[in-house]
Order: structure tokens, then C-alpha cells, then sequence
């Protein structure tokens, strides 16, 4: 069944009016938002929330104008976690405070996350403000800006270590993976199968942003990464080291493409901003999301349209700016359908350099450091962080990659130079019995070469056979001549 009341009266403008809304047995709840706010004679669909429980109920609320068109900036108590770990990160469209968690008290467990978000959603603001809340809430903030550095320029100096470049993210990846395994034995030594913050050490959050230029196709460090991401959430999480992904990724395969990957998100904190046409059939194909659960689009822009005619005095030349950045679902709270806004993070026009309104939330003082007890483990990358000698470290990775890139293209560069024949020769040369074209065919492709048809090996073996290098040893069996 679908929402459309097809008779509603008008509403009024200054009320706001609560409807719950169910199917019958059997049925699942759908919902059009352009034929609600037809029928309700409302010409800014931003004034409508329909939140639902992914079965047979719906909660449709309209307000007298859009709920989520202003937000302020957050307070110091908004940054601080409660007893369960969480930090408020904004408000619903009904006011109430949208939690994020940093930290399960309860399971003494490190955080995985993921926010995904499309060009001009928000995602450096809400990257920004988490950061901040991690330095007020002593913990320690690894971040990779991959790109460059500039989407949160103000976290230089703020953060425990900040990379710039896929070279040092993955240095920095490999450090937090022999982090988690120092901890996770040092740990096991005393009894502790739980973290418990600073007791006796800090909590640590390793965040990649733009980790879709990491992990998707064709990126140089693509395999390593996506082991270290994978490696991280199976040892980190129960020592105290969590991790998140912020990408601009459409499909989970721009994130690595594995199964691993995806079984972690559906455990972690996930927050989905405004989104691409493709990414929601994705989500729910993944598993991020019940099937059949239905969100509404968060639009570009909350300026509704008005139709104008050509024959109108006046030029339409009024600002159209009125966008939604950091309008966001947050698909791993308690209300993953019920859209919420994050906290105006700061100033609203663009400044010239560092923003002072983002500086002063991540307030006075130095962040959190490593502790002791894990810096040997981290290596020598950590402790060249920020310093030139992160140049030469930098420049081995990339030979590294460039040494195993080499050897890979010239290794399948031999087996592709080979010529069919030559290697058909190869495959029953080593076989003591005569073999089926499918026989041959099933040798030939596993020697790392190109892909070869059976027919193409059938036609093959008929011109070696022509020139005396195979026999015919029985009806559709070959073999080298001896």
C-alpha cells in the first residue's frame, strides 16, 4: 500500500499536525512524497517527515516550515560523551538530539564507522566536528586526508598525526595494526578481554577521509589497504583502537569490494548524507539496510520550486542558496529512517584561511598522545610523523609498490607473450597422459597467462597436429609427439 491521501484538506500554516498511519497485515508501507505534499496542498515538501518502521506503520509529520533549515553550533556539552559513549552530533527534524557514538562502554569496544556523503553534503564538517569531539574526549586521533590536507586544514596540530598523501595513510594503517596486535598481547598478559578508557591507556580512532581514493579500483595501494582496514577492525576493536571510512563512494566496491569490509559496516556507525542515485540500492543490497526500508531523498536544496510565467513583472533574482549540508540519516541509531541535520559547523561563508569558529572547537591544549607502552610497536613511522624524515620513509613505500608493480606486469607479461600453441606444447609436454581439449584448456588457463576458449585450443591442436608436434592418441585425446 502506498501513502496518498487523495482528499486531504488544506493545513494550517502555524500548527504542527502528527498523523500515524498504518497498512494491514501483510502489507508493507510505502510512500510518495510529492503525492503527500500534493494532496496536503503543501508546496515545500521539506515541511513533511515520514519516518517508518519498515513494516506496517508510518509517522507523517508536518510542520508550519521546514524543521531542519536552521541549526546552531554546538555546545561544549554536545561534544562530550555520556555514560554511553556518545556524543550528540545534531538534532531530528523533531528537535530531539541525534547521538553518534565514539565509544560502547558496555561491550568495551572501539568504534568502525563509515559516512558516506556526495560532493557538497557536509562530510568535511561532520569529519571536523568528530575530530574535535575525539580531542576533547581524550583520544587519540590518527587522520588521513587524502585530499591533501585541505579538506580539514584545521586538524593539522589538533590531531596526534595527520597524512596527507596514500603513502603515509598506509604507514600510518600498518602502525595501527601493530598498535592493536602490542595491545591485544600486552592485554591478554594481564586477563583483559575488554577495553576500558584509561585504564591505563587512551583510546584510539584511525579515520581515512576520502578513503574511496585508497581503496577503489586501480588505486596503487588498493590490496594492501584494504587487508590493513580489515586486519584493523578484527584486532583493534576489543583493545581500544576503532577506525572509520569517510568516502564519497557510491558502491561498496570503491571501497575494497570485500565481503569483510561489509560485514564490519553492518556493525559500526554508519551515516548516510545526501546520497547518489545508486547508492541506496547498494546500501540495502549490502545488508546496511532492512530491505524494503524507504528514506526520503534529502535534496540539494531546501528552496522549494515556484513555477513562473515568462508574462510576470520582476526578475526572479533573489539568492536560490538554501542547501542542506550535513542533512544526514544515521542508519545505526535507533531511528535510521527519521531524518536529522548536523550541528552549523563553522563560519557560514567561506574564509580566506583557517576558519577560527573550527579551531575553537577542538579548544585549548595539546591532543591526546600515544601511550607509552605502544610506541614501539607504531614504529619508526610515528615517530617521524610531522617531521621531513615522513619524506623518506614515504619515497620506500612508493618504491616498494613500484618494485611490486614491475614484478606483477612482467610476470603476466611472460605467460601473455606466449603464444597458445606455445604453451598448449607446455601443458602436455608435462602430462604423462593424453589429455581432452577441455583437459588442455583447463591447464593452459591456470598458468597465469590470458584466458583462452576451448575452441580456440581445438583449433590449435588441429594445426599441431598438421605439423607432427601433437598426436592424436585416441578419439578427442591429444598428446605431445614423442
Amino acid at each position: 500500500m502506498t501513502i496518498t491521501p487523495a482528499a486531504a484538506p488544506a493545513l494550517p500554516d502555524d500548527q504542527i499536525v502528527e498523523l500515524m498511519v498504518e497498512v494491514p497485515p501483510g502489507q508493507v508501507i510505502k510512500y510518495d512524497l510529492a503525492a503527500l505534499a500534493s494532496a496536503f496542498q503543501i508546496t515545500d515538501p521539506g515541511r513533511i517527515a515520514v519516518e517508518t518502521d519498515g513494516s506496517r506503520h508510518a509517522l507523517v509529520t508536518i510542520y508550519p516550515s521546514n524543521p531542519l533549515a536552521v541549526m546552531p553550533p554546538p555546545s561544549e556539552a554536545d561534544m562530550l560523551m555520556d555514560d554511553y559513549g556518545r556524543i550528540v552530533v545534531g538534532r531530528y527534524h523533531n528537535g530531539r538530539p541525534a547521538r553518534r557514538r565514539l565509544f560502547d562502554p558496555r561491550t568495551g569496544s572501539a568504534v568502525r564507522a563509515l559516512t558516506f556523503g556526495t560532493t557538497g553534503a557536509g562530510k568535511s564538517r561532520t569529519v571536523q566536528y568528530i575530530l574535535a569531539c575525539e580531542k576533547r574526549n581524550g583520544i587519540v586521533s590518527w587522520y588521513g586526508d587524502l585530499k591533501g590536507g585541505q579538506s580539514a586544514p584545521e586538524a593539522r596540530g589538533q590531531v596526534d598525526w595527520l597524512a596527507t598523501s596514500q603513502e603515509e595513510v598506509i604507514l600510518m594503517l600498518r602502525a595501527a595494526v601493530a598498535v592493536a596486535q602490542e595491545r591485544q598481547a600486552r592485554y591478554a598478559a594481564l586477563g583483559r578481554n575488554a577495553f576500558v578508557i584509561g585504564n591505563p591507556d587512551p583510546l584510539v580512532s584511525v579515520r581515512i577521509d576520502e578513503a574511496n581514493r585508497l581503496l577503489e579500483k586501480g588505486a596503487p595501494y588498493r590490496e594492501e589497504g584494504t587487508y590493513l582496514v580489515k586486519e584493523l577492525g578484527r584486532t583493534g576493536r576489543s583493545v581500544g583502537v576503532g577506525e572509520e571510512l569517510d568516502a564519497q563512494a557510491g558502491h561498496l566496491e570503491e571501497l575494497g569490494g570485500s565481503d569483510t569490509l561489509r560485514a564490519m559496516l553492518k556493525e559500526g556507525e554508519v551515516t548516510l548524507l545526501r546520497w547518489s542515485s545508486s547508492m541506496m540500492r547498494q546500501l540495502v543490497a549490502d545488508g546496511l539496510l532492512p530491505a524494503g526500508t524507504q528514506l526520503m531523498p534529502i535534496p540539494k536544496s531546501l528552496k522549494p520550486r515556484i513555477l513562473r510565467s515568462q508574462f510576470a513583472e520582476g526578475a526572479d533574482d533573489d539568492d536560490d542558496v538554501c542547501d542542506t549540508q550535513g542533512t544526514a540519516y544515521l542508519l545505526s541509531g535507533p531511528n535510521p529512517t527519521s531524518m536529522m541535520r548536523h550541528f552549523r559547523i563553522g563560519s557560514i561563508l567561506p574564509m580566506p584561511g583557517l576558519d577560527p569558529e573550527i579551531l575553537a572547537l577542538y579548544g585549548p591544549g595539546d591532543p591526546e598522545r600515544l601511550e607509552a607502552a605502544s610506541v614501539d610497536g607504531a614504529g619508526e613511522a610515528y615517530a617521524a610523523r610531522g617531521t621531513d624524515a615522513m619524506t623518506a620513509l614515504c619515497e620506500a613505500v612508493r618504491d616498494e609498490q613500484q618494485k611490486k608493480a614491475a614484478k606483477a606486469q612482467a610476470t603476466k607479461g611472460g605467460h601473455s607473450a606466449k603464444l597458445v600453441a606455445d604453451r598448449i606444447l607446455v601443458v602436455l609436454a608435462d602430462s604423462e597422459d593424453a589429455l581432452t581439449p577441455d583437459e588442455i584448456t583447463l591447464l593452459v588457463n591456470a598458468d597465469g597467462g590470458d584466458p583462452v576458449k576451448v575452441g580456440s585450443v581445438r583449433n590449435k591442436l588441429g594445426v599441431l597436429s598438421d605439423s607432427g608436434d601433437v598426436v592424436r592418441a585416441g578419439r578427442g585425446l591429444y598428446e605431445i609427439a614423442r
